[in-house]
């Protein structure tokens, strides 16, 4: 049974709950984590969640998130879950936005509350999308991309909107982006 880490306020590891019962109209804040994943041509893999997904099916989103399981590493989970959705290993695995936090309702009333560094990663390969997680996957310029998330032309889920406004100020060329300091993580986050 999948896990998830419960957090009080200042990031704190308070208890864990199971993925499958963690999300309702009243979620706790939990610990999760985002990556953004770049081919060398400075794509970036975009993913359409599954139709069948507890939280917001079939919305477009970052590359891959998820929730690090008690005492994972945050880069170990970020990996694991790659492969997981996605079948792709990759490379040059950073830390982008270590104090993202958020909180997102869904029309039905379901609620996302995480606490959820954000990372980003490079990869020659190309994805093979497990269908009880992703259901498509698209490479898209990143400069197109942020540009039609900041204008509101191209929809996407709320974390990942929020995201790209702050990785675009990170500069132009992700590939240049500066790393994040880890310890701007929530406190649960820096496992060793």
């Amino acid at each position: 049974m999948e896990q998830v880490v419960l957090l009080d306020e200042s990031g704190q590891a308070v208890g864990v709950e199971d993925k499958t019962t963690v999300h309702h109209r009243e979620t706790p804040l939990h610990l999760a984590f985002s990556c953004y994943v770049f081919n060398d041509r400075g794509e970036f893999l975009l993913t359409q969640r599954a139709h069948h997904k507890r939280t917001f099916p079939s919305v477009w989103t970052n590359t891959c998130c998820g929730h690090p399981a008690p005492e994972e590493e945050m880069k170990a989970a970020i990996a694991r879950r790659l492969g997981e959705e996605l079948g792709l290993t990759v490379h040059g695995l950073e830390l982008a936005l270590p104090g993202f936090r958020y909180r997102a309702v869904m029309p039905n009333g379901v609620v996302e509350n995480e606490m959820c560094p954000v990372f980003f990663a490079f990869t020659e390969h190309a994805p093979r999308p497990n269908p009880d997680e992703v259901a498509e996957t698209r490479w898209v310029d990143w400069a197109e991309f942020s540009a039609g998330v900041l204008s509101g032309a191209t929809e996407v889920s709320p974390w990942c909107e929020l995201q790209v406004r702050q990785l675009v100020e990170l500069g132009p060329e992700p590939a240049r982006w500066p790393k994040g300091t880890p310890t701007g993580l929530p406190p649960a986050a820096r496992v060793a």
